[in-house]
């Protein structure tokens, strides 16, 4: 990616999410990042002050998505690409009990994804080679409800932004869903097998790999938290 564009990146407060932010910026793109309150971002911001806006607020609740991808359309008129970090714990209440956690966090996730990519539509139809990377971990891509169930965009993440397609398509925006593979319903017959990725060093290969623009990218790793803290 020589050529700088614009991306809208959630879930930026820690591990993977804050990362890809990082990365975006050292290569000379503008940034909008979702997340709760960052030092580092705040530090980030003075060193790409031109780059860099923070945009505030829960992206599971309507109203504050709504009134983030109006500032950015106030702020730059359209977005490039969008990248869901659909693994974070960004969305999380306070006071979650950890019994509840895992489900918590596929729930939120869910929310999120649908109010930020309906939000986003409008600016990325006016971006140049618009496309969305969804990028979920084990936890988010958890099937809600009876995991008996065929999955659909009612129980699960993953299977929500792969409906979404025709849509998009539609509109000349091409949708990557990076995720662990399923076992229901593997999207390759490769063996994924769990690597060390770090944040830095699964931002670098994801960034590598989104100029493809390919549909499905299995993403396995030995240390989960690393990549997505579970408490923000």
């Amino acid at each position: 990616m020589n050529i700088a564009r614009s991306f809208w990146v959630t879930g930026a407060s820690n591990g993977l999410g804050l990362a890809l932010v990082e990365r975006l910026l050292e290569q000379g793109h503008r940034v909008a990042a979702s997340s709760r309150e960052c030092e580092t971002l705040d530090t980030l911001g003075e060193r790409f002050a031109q780059q860099l806006l923070h945009l505030p607020g829960q992206l599971q609740v309507l109203e504050q998505v709504d009134a983030a991808s109006t500032l950015l359309l106030n702020t730059w008129g359209s977005v490039d690409c969008l990248i869901v970090n659909a693994g974070t714990s960004d969305y999380l209440a306070d006071d979650v009990p950890d019994d509840e956690l895992f489900e918590a966090i596929a729930s939120s996730n869910l929310v999120a994804s649908e109010h930020c990519l309906t939000s986003a539509l409008p600016l990325l139809t006016k971006g140049d080679a618009p496309q969305v990377m969804a990028i979920l971990n084990r936890y988010s891509a958890s099937q809600l409800f009876a995991p008996t169930q065929v999955a659909s965009g009612f129980n699960s993440t993953a299977q929500w932004f792969r409906e979404q397609r025709q849509v998009l398509d539609k509109l000349q925006i091409s949708l990557t869903v990076v995720g662990p593979q399923s076992l229901k319903t593997p999207v390759t017959t490769a063996q994924a097998i769990p690597e060390a990725w770090t944040p830095e060093s699964a931002a670098e290969e994801l960034l590598r790999r989104l100029p493809q623009r390919e549909p499905e990218l299995v993403l396995e790793t030995l240390d989960l938290s690393s990549l997505w803290p579970l408490r923000p």
